[in-house]
């Protein structure tokens, strides 16, 4: 049996949870979140808990098993407390502003580039080479992030553009220099 599939989900205080029709709902101080389950597996709330079960052992519904819990977890952590993916600017003139509702970057380009917030996404610039990205929903808070980190990925050279705060790039060596090869 699956391992993370059997845990139940405890359902903290100020939750709501309601199963209808193969679709999840969890509304919560962070807002609602909405997942459709897949006809395969029940889900069922009983004594402030969330269990998952599958019908059989096929592969298919052993690895539904596991991935509908942990989806439905973490739409029961976002509700609670948002996700949060905070990414670093590194460069000379490299800088980020917030400006209303979205994000300037100056990024080494001609022009300016503009990033507005989504629905259920909230930016934050806590200092100029840094960027928060806040949310309820795992899946929309890593998307977002990896789409600003892909205005300027990192380069190994001199580490110069945009990453992940835990990321660690693997520098390259520049060019061997004079008399190193005829």
């Amino acid at each position: 049996m699956s391992r993370i599939g059997k845990k139940p989900i405890a359902i903290p205080a100020g939750v709501d949870v309601k199963v209808a029709d193969g679709i999840v709902t969890v509304k919560g101080k962070n807002g609602t979140l909405t997942q459709k389950i897949h006809p395969n597996i029940t889900v069922a709330v009983e004594n402030n808990e969330i269990i998952v079960t599958r019908p059989n052992d096929d592969k298919e519904n052993r690895s539904l098993h596991g991935l509908t819990r942990s989806l439905i977890a973490n739409m029961v952590a976002g509700v609670t407390e948002n996700f949060k993916k905070e990414l670093e600017v590194n460069g000379v003139g490299y800088r980020v502003q917030k400006q209303g509702k979205s994000i300037v970057m100056n990024l080494g380009f001609s022009h300016q580039v503009v990033m507005e917030e989504i629905d259920g996404i909230t930016l934050e610039v806590p200092n100029p080479n840094a960027i928060v990205v806040l949310g309820p929903d795992k899946q929309k808070v890593g998307q977002y992030a990896a789409e600003i980190r892909k205005k300027r990925p990192p380069e190994p050279y001199k580490g110069k553009g945009i990453k992940y705060a835990d990321e660690v790039i693997r520098r390259k060596e520049g060019k061997a220099g004079k008399g190193a090869k005829k």
